[in-house]
């Protein structure tokens, strides 16, 4: 008998531990924390600024700091980080049309639209690299599964990078 019951408590202490250790790799392999992860790795520091679609796989992040940008694809394992300086410009983009945008040399395009039942809301931003000319992250997409926020959070994020961009123009 007490090898029976010292079997079956070596068998739930297995089991607890297994348990415990899928959940703590199912944390850390969170999209949004890989990102996160990603993002860090990039720049070297926590951005000031980020935005990021994790049902996508893309962020972006901003680091006043070092002058650099990261945008990163494919769940983080890919990215490109630029200077300041290459940054060309932003868009808003709500359902296919362009809302606002601020451009290197041209007068800013003010978001004039409140959207609050979107479909799709993207940030594209725009670079000065031949290869890569743009990088587009859905803020919101209601076709996305379990899509948090709103497409109002999503032009109020957009709006934000729009205005930092506009500042590292000027």
């Amino acid at each position: 008998m007490d090898e029976a019951l010292r079997l079956i408590l070596l068998v739930a202490l297995a089991a607890a531990a297994l348990t415990t250790a899928a959940l703590t790799l199912n944390w850390w392999m969170e999209p949004e924390r890989r990102l996160r992860r990603a993002l860090l790795k990039s720049l070297g520091r926590v951005p000031e600024v980020e935005a990021m679609a994790p049902s996508e796989g893309k962020a972006a992040g901003l680091d006043f700091d070092t002058g650099q940008i990261a945008t990163l694809w494919d769940r983080g394992a890919h990215g490109l980080v630029y200077a300041f300086d290459e940054i060309e410009g932003g868009e808003i983009i709500v359902d296919g049309h362009v809302v606002a945008r601020i451009r290197r040399g041209e007068p800013r395009k003010a978001l004039d639209v409140m959207a609050p039942d979107a479909a799709q809301v993207t940030l594209r931003l725009l670079f000065a690299d031949a290869r890569w000319p743009e990088f587009e992250l859905a803020l919101w997409n209601a076709m996305a599964p379990a899509q948090a926020g709103s497409p109002s959070e999503a032009l109020r994020l957009g709006r934000r990078w729009l205005s930092h961009l506009e500042a590292l123009l000027k």
